[in-house]
């Protein structure tokens, strides 16, 4: 009888972090963000490339591996 093999399932992350009351590492400064910026996950390597701005009036925080992503060069 063939046994079956088990796939490790990654944790979901969540698209928006809420805000945490405790202080926390900071997220590297931004002058906003444009289309074109490309920004890379220092734990996985993925770097991503912006399409379309989001306007949004605040800074946004892109997220990977629970980690805030770095502007690439």
């Amino acid at each position: 009888m063939a046994t079956k093999k088990t796939v490790p399932v990654k944790k979901a992350v969540p698209a928006k972090v809420a805000a945490k009351k405790t202080p926390t590492k900071k997220s590297p400064a931004k002058k906003g963000v444009q289309k074109g910026s490309k920004y890379a996950c220092k734990a996985c390597g993925l770097v991503i490339v912006v399409d379309q701005v989001c306007g949004c009036s605040d800074v946004c925080d892109l997220i990977c591996c629970e980690e805030v992503m770095v502007p690439a060069k």
